[in-house]
């Protein structure tokens, strides 16, 4: 390690991270506002929630967010508050997920839509509205009673939110048996929450078997902390099924020996589009079972395996086996241990990827080597990509001139995050070089914590802030100097909600490097701001 990084790891050591600021806070509950706004593959299927609604519940998610971090961090007081900012963003997005899910308010607390899909009049029965609760055998007959309507035409039901005891499950049991043939989605996520292991198992078979049979291309597990015996309490249900397009298992303690049970007990995957296992500890095991599902899936869409404590030998077995998924379009494989080796091996995949639009690729160990391999083979492929997010990779200026030019080819991505890497003013200079040209689709760029000084902070506002959609720089956590940030507000005058917060900049960062140093910033700029970003033609 040399001396720079360790002045740096010492500066972050000493960095208190919790309580966020203020401006932190808002900026959160203004890009959830955002993403609830934001037509996605919920909104399609519950509906697109009201500006004022998803202000609403925005700021209800960041507060209850925050008041649970706290309480965390509260208890551990002699800490730097890493734990409690994880614990922030897991909690706001479990809780955003949930408003997505439920979908816009009614009066009752339900939420019973319906749409017109291929001319034909579905019906979604929603009871995942309002506070989440305990529901006993009585309340589940008042609720399910639309079901059990003559000639209702209800094709997809979600149960989530709602913690179903035995009593309760009894009472569901002859009504979706009667039904059964009728859905093609069922949403039974979180919907276990506070019982007794044996209680849930017993619940999650009960409905396993009232709706063994039906015929869902939509599937939602997520959030009950099956494990394995979760996975084969739904066996039945899962065996049944030879036409799912989409299977969601987030957060679900699924372990090596649960991952096992997935592929096992499901019979095809040749029509599922959307697989999603985002936040367990499946491990390289664990992985190496999903893999077998992989190579199954050849018309899979969209593949999350994030969060999920993978390291070297299950990403390389991931990569491999994604390399027949030429369908591809969103991989998210954030926040696992995948090191270099596996990084190498994904790089040989992305070039059978020719219509991915999103790939997210944070905090996996990449490093240089990986980084740049990676930057090489998504330059030669993925011509319409959309999102690159490389965060938290150790990825040094030795690797910037790759993802320049990997970017430079990317003429419609609106998402560049780059985020807690090393790339320092040289390396932010060439990104920023690289998006000088077209790009007239980027609306946000994350270069936060890369060490970057008044240099490369200047070159990157003075080129994003002329962008005619863009929404959002973040340059915060850099090695600014006040002058340097004096300029950059400068440039957002006209627009200074573009700018993201400044507040944990800190402009004495790094005085012992020379090549940044404040008073040769102007010079660093000059001598990179010619460089041409080389594309092959």
């Amino acid at each position: 390690m040399d001396s720079t990084t360790e002045t740096f790891n010492r500066r972050l050591t000493s960095i208190k991270l919790w309580p966020p600021s203020q401006s932190t806070r808002l900026l959160l509950v203004e890009r959830m506002t955002k993403n609830l706004l934001t037509p996605s593959i919920f909104s399609r299927k519950y509906g697109l929630v009201s500006k004022e609604e998803a202000e609403e519940d925005a700021k209800q998610i960041e507060d209850i967010a925050f008041a649970t971090a706290s309480q965390h961090f509260d208890k551990e007081p002699d800490g730097d508050g890493g734990s409690a900012v994880q614990i922030y963003a897991k909690e706001s997005s479990r809780l955003m997920l949930e408003v997505l899910k439920r979908g816009p308010r009614m009066k009752d607390g339900e939420t019973i839509a319906s749409e017109k899909v291929n001319g034909a009049r579905e019906t979604v029965f929603d009871i995942s509205g309002g506070r989440r609760s305990f529901i006993d055998a009585e309340e589940a007959e008042e609720l399910l009673k639309p079901l059990r309507e003559r000639g209702n035409a209800y094709t997809k039901i979600c149960f989530s939110n709602r913690s179903f005891g035995l009593d309760a499950a009894r009472v569901a049991e002859p009504i979706l048996l009667s039904i059964k043939d009728q859905f093609k989605e069922v949403d039974l996520s979180d919907f276990i929450a506070g019982r007794p292991e044996a209680e849930a198992l017993e619940v999650m078979n009960i409905f396993s078997a009232a709706l063994e049979g039906s015929d869902l291309r939509y599937l939602n597990l997520s959030n009950n902390a099956m494990g394995e015996k979760g996975v084969r309490a739904f066996g039945s249900l899962l065996r049944s099924q030879n036409n799912l397009e989409e299977l969601y298992l987030m957060n679900d303690g699924i372990s090596e020996e649960a991952a096992r049970a997935v592929s096992e007990l499901i019979p095809s995957t040749e029509k599922l589009r959307v697989l999603h296992f985002h936040n367990n500890m499946t491990g390289d095991e664990g992985a190496v079972a999903i893999s077998e599902m992989l190579k199954r899936s050849l018309v899979l869409e969209d593949f999350r395996c994030s969060s999920t404590r993978v390291g070297s030998e299950g990403g390389v077995a991931l990569a491999e086996a994604l390399g027949n998924c030429t369908k591809l379009k969103k991989i998210d494989l954030r926040d696992n241990m995948f090191g270099v080796e596996a990084g190498l091996a994904l790089s040989k995949a992305l070039l059978t990827f020719p219509d991915l639009t999103e790939i997210y690729l944070s905090y996996l160990n990449l490093e240089d080597e990986g980084a740049e391999t990676l930057a090489n083979a998504l330059k030669d492929s993925a011509p319409s990509l959309e999102v690159l997010e490389m965060a938290g990779n150790d990825i040094t200026k030795k690797s910037a001139a790759a993802l320049a030019t990997c970017i430079a080819a990317k003429q419609f991505l609106t998402k560049l995050n780059l985020a807690e890497n090393e790339l320092k003013d040289e390396g932010a200079i060439l990104i920023g070089k690289a998006l000088e040209d077209g790009h007239g689709k980027l609306n946000e760029v994350d270069m936060s914590t890369n060490m970057i000084r008044r240099a490369g902070a200047r070159l990157l506002a003075q080129i994003v802030v002329r962008k005619p959609g863009f929404k959002l720089l973040n340059i915060n956590g850099n090695y600014i100097s006040d002058d340097g940030i004096d300029e950059v507000k400068d440039l957002f005058k006209n627009s200074p909600n573009l700018l993201g917060p400044l507040d944990e900049n800190d402009p004495e960062g790094e005085e012992d490097v020379e090549e940044e140093d404040a008073d040769n910033d102007d010079e660093l700029e000059s001598r990179l701001k010619d460089l041409e970003i080389k594309q092959d033609k």
